[in-house]
């Protein structure tokens, strides 16, 4: 069963965290969890200041070679008559430091992650020079067990 229009609108305004895959360039997916926010149709989510294993992560070094991704939001319950999945294939850029000042589309993703993530209030939105992640919709599928998933 897919999931009804209304909830995947839902979802993807309120849905805290999604697993983001994208293509190392010898083909391998690589898949991280991330926060993200929904502006205007456009999904957001920052390069922010949570401490990291390196300075250029690899899911901006994979989305510079190659801008094909797809987010995966889900849960998981013991009743597997709840179980539901949303996956959102993509094309994703990464914006730079000198395209967000004074970008609006920028500014309003930061206000959106902002307001959904109030952790924001203590961990930087960014490390050094601010970078988010545009992810531009191209295709959305879904699926639920039944019309008791748990959403």
């Amino acid at each position: 069963m897919r999931l009804p229009t209304e909830t995947i609108e839902r979802l993807l305004d309120t849905w805290p965290v999604a697993r983001l895959a994208t293509l190392a360039p010898e083909g391998r997916p690589h898949q991280v969890p991330i926060v993200f926010a929904r502006v205007r149709g456009v999904l957001w989510s920052p390069i922010d200041a949570k401490p990291k294993a390196s300075l250029e992560l690899a899911r901006v070094r994979h989305l510079r070679a190659n801008p094909a991704a797809s987010l995966l939001l889900d849960a998981y319950d013991d009743d597997w008559s709840r179980l539901w999945w949303l996956r959102v294939d993509a094309t994703a850029r990464v914006i730079e430091p000198a395209t967000l000042a004074g970008n609006p589309e920028a500014e309003a993703a930061v206000a959106a992650l902002r307001a959904k993530y109030p952790q924001y209030a203590r961990v930087p939105l960014s490390s050094g020079e601010p970078r988010l992640l545009r992810i531009s919709i191209e295709r959305v599928s879904s699926w639920r067990a039944s019309a008791r998933a748990g959403i």
